[in-house]
């Protein structure tokens, strides 16, 4: 008689922290067959704390963060499960990939095993780079065995390597006030930094685009990332300073507040000029007028994401796999369309893959895929949990309780304070009674 193995399950937690939004997600992982499924997503928008990707205002963004954990906590499909760590999204203005080569001679006839890549690797972590900026990463482009080029050289037998990597780059800041924010003020673990476009890409991309050659667009609120695969590797990576909210405060000169313009960029506005101006008013504005100011500000925006393609040195000919778009930006009316229009390439919105379900649907798909990205990248590169279960503990007696009081029943434990009670306790105290010197803040 054969006894079933139950397939081993972990809960992972990932978060992402935008300009537009924050955003967070728990997933259960079957490390068997490698399906995630979400089971809880909550997020709060609005965030003036964070711009372009770095954290300015600590204390705003940790009780945003708090708040978001405690009602993730209180969620049936987590419940009485606490959110002890996640993994975290790196995004934002000042992250690009820089390439570099590095080499190593070896004894005659050797074969490359996992220690000498792991040496190279190391070799390009410690590549010399301008000081205002950090190596995150080190993506392995391609490899050169002797006089043989591969991607697959664990194995091959030669008297040098040389190996070509995009290092992942950004400014310190980044790094370093989400740690501040999520370590030490929201008090939660960070199982590791996780680049939001890199890990979007593996998920959404499908390794016959990344072979032929595509390009992956995320426009988000205040930047968007391009990044671009050929022969199946990364081939370049760049964050433009515009995005979403470009388009709604050119809005504003119009004399509307910035959520009206963002409303009327969302229900009426179109990246595509028409022949004809229309003589429609909303709300007192003509939307001749605003359609002009939003077509101008989105052929901006497509106009410099084409000019990554040339900056990567390739042309559009060298994308068959064509582009994929994903982030709030993307869903401007028109702004697909205007892209493929002026490429000349097939354009469609990204989408999860089939081992990747969500059973929490409140939040659509395209507001979560990014922070399900980071998720996804962060469980498949770990084995760690992100929630554990608390147990209940009997309290200590400490003193003689009142005559009159019950006996404590041997069989009902005091009852533990829930976690996010704990954290509020401690952020009222730090509020209150900390004299922190921020002002080391951008």
């Amino acid at each position: 008689m054969h006894t079933a193995t139950m397939s081993k399950e972990r809960y992972v937690a990932a978060i992402e922290v935008s300009s537009s939004k924050i955003m967070a997600v728990v997933g259960k992982v079957t490390d068997d067959d490698g399906h995630v499924e979400v089971i809880a997503t909550e997020q709060e928008r609005g965030v003036e704390g964070v711009r372009y990707g770095i954290v300015q205002n600590l204390e705003e963004t940790s009780m945003r963060i708090t708040r978001i954990l405690e009602r993730l906590e209180r969620k049936p499909a987590i419940a009485p499960r606490t959110i002890t760590s996640a993994f975290v999204g790196l995004s934002g203005r000042s992250l690009r990939s820089i390439c570099t080569t590095v080499s190593q001679t070896l004894p005659a006839d050797t074969e490359i095993t996992q220690e000498i890549l792991d040496r190279l690797h190391r070799q390009a972590l410690d590549t010399d780079i301008d000081s205002s900026l950090t190596v995150v990463d080190a993506i392995p482009r391609t490899y050169r065995v002797g006089k043989y080029d591969t991607q697959s050289p664990k194995g091959s037998v030669g008297n040098d390597i040389t190996a070509t990597y995009d290092l992942i780059v950004c400014r310190p800041e980044m790094r370093r006030n989400l740690t501040k924010t999520l370590t030490d003020k929201a008090q939660l673990e960070i199982k590791g930094f996780v680049v939001t476009a890199l890990s979007a890409a593996q998920v959404i991309l499908s390794s016959e685009e990344k072979r032929q050659g595509c390009m992956l667009v995320d426009m988000g609120a205040e930047t968007t990332t391009v990044t671009i695969y050929k022969n199946g590797h990364l081939s370049y990576f760049a964050t433009l300073p515009m995005g979403g909210r470009n388009i709604t405060r050119d809005i504003t000169s119009l004399n509307v507040l910035e959520e009206k313009a963002e409303d009327i960029k969302v229900t009426s506005g179109n990246a595509m000029a028409h022949d004809s101006q229309s003589s429609l008013n909303f709300g007192g504005l003509k939307m001749s007028e605003v359609s002009n100011i939003i077509v101008a500000r989105a052929e901006e925006i497509v106009a410099n994401i084409i000019e990554q393609i040339t900056y990567a040195g390739l042309k559009e000919s060298d994308l068959p796999g064509g582009i994929v778009c994903i982030g709030g930006g993307a869903k401007l009316n028109g702004i697909l369309d205007l892209l493929a229009n002026k490429t000349g390439l097939a354009v469609r919105r990204g989408n999860l893959p089939t081992y990747i379900t969500v059973s929490d649907t409140r939040a659509p798909i395209s507001e979560v895929l990014q922070a399900i990205s980071i998720l996804y990248g962060g469980a498949t590169n770990s084995t760690d949990e992100c929630l554990e279960v608390v147990e209940n503990q009997d309290l200590p007696v400490t003193g003689t309780g009142h005559p009159d009081d019950p006996a404590p029943s041997p069989d009902k434990p005091a009852k533990k304070r829930p976690k996010w009670y704990e954290k509020m306790r401690d952020r009222m105290a730090n509020a209150f009674g900390s004299n922190e010197d921020d002002s080391d803040l951008l």
